[in-house]
């Protein structure tokens, strides 16, 4: 596999001679928040994390979303938090971009830098540091675990994008792949992070349109992107929140490859 490259976002502000319009969009189906709004104003401070502040790139919403939140946490030197999750209910995945975490799951510790993946169960007490002295930044996805009598819950589990080959999508010629850090028919896990690659030209060849919602932020690369009935230019930094059934397609349209994290809610019946 390539090495890859993540995008970091750098946070600041656009001069006051920038001007306004942008390609961000709110709509009854999808949103699209390029990288250009993550800007220093619209970061959230956490409780208990020191020396952070985050993106919250989706969180639940009535009529919108439903299953999630995700974050992009930057750290800076000597921040972390040992209390981060206060929802025993939550279950996360992190992800990292850039710099390097000290990661500690149920009393295990773990060094994790660009490319570092984390499945972290709910009720699971763990704590993160930058013991660096540079930035540190990553996604952190939290869902709230869904439980099924006779199915146990998912264990923790440390790996990263680099122990993982990309699996190539039947009759691509592997121009559309994913990286894939669960089993999909692993029945305790209720939501896949996955890593979809698309090598120059890659499609996906018909408007997916299914009932999994979606947060696609774009690690790296550039397309054009079918959400709903709009063909969007994406690039690196950029994400993508999709509702429930709405229709999807890409077109990879960039040089180089097009990469993107990707969250969906899985394996569970739909409530009633």
């Amino acid at each position: 596999m390539r090495k890859s490259s993540y995008h970091v976002p750098t946070g600041g502000l656009p001069p006051q001679t920038q001007i306004t319009t942008t390609r961000a969009v709110f709509t009854e189906a999808y949103a699209v928040m390029p990288k250009g709004v993550m800007s220093d104003i619209v970061t959230s401070n956490l409780p208990f994390w020191e020396r952070t502040r985050a993106w919250v790139l989706a969180r639940p919403m009535s009529g919108f979303s439903e299953t999630f939140s995700h974050y992009l946490v930057e750290v800076s030197a000597g921040g972390g938090s040992n209390k981060p999750e206060l929802n025993p209910k939550a279950q996360g995945v992190i992800f990292v971009v850039g710099g390097e975490v000290a990661l500690t799951i149920a009393g295990a510790e773990h060094s994790l830098s660009a490319g570092g993946y984390a499945y972290i169960p709910a009720g699971t007490a763990w704590t993160l540091h930058n013991q660096s002295g540079e930035p540190a930044s990553f996604h952190w996805i939290r869902k709230a675990y869904e439980a099924v009598e006779g199915i146990d819950a998912p264990d923790a589990f440390v790996t990263s994008d680099a122990a993982h080959d990309p699996i190539a999508m039947p009759d691509t010629e592997g121009r559309w792949a994913t990286t894939r850090f669960v089993d999909p028919a692993d029945m305790r896990h209720d939501m896949h992070v996955n890593i979809v690659t698309f090598e120059p030209g890659g499609v996906i060849p018909f408007p997916e349109t299914h009932v999994m919602e979606h947060g696609l932020y774009v690690l790296e690369g550039k397309a054009i992107y079918l959400l709903n009935k709009d063909w969007v230019e994406v690039e690196a930094g950029d994400y993508m929140w999709l509702r429930a059934f709405c229709p999807q397609a890409c077109y990879a349209a960039g040089p180089g490859r097009f990469r993107y994290l990707l969250y969906k809610d899985v394996n569970r019946h739909m409530p009633l």
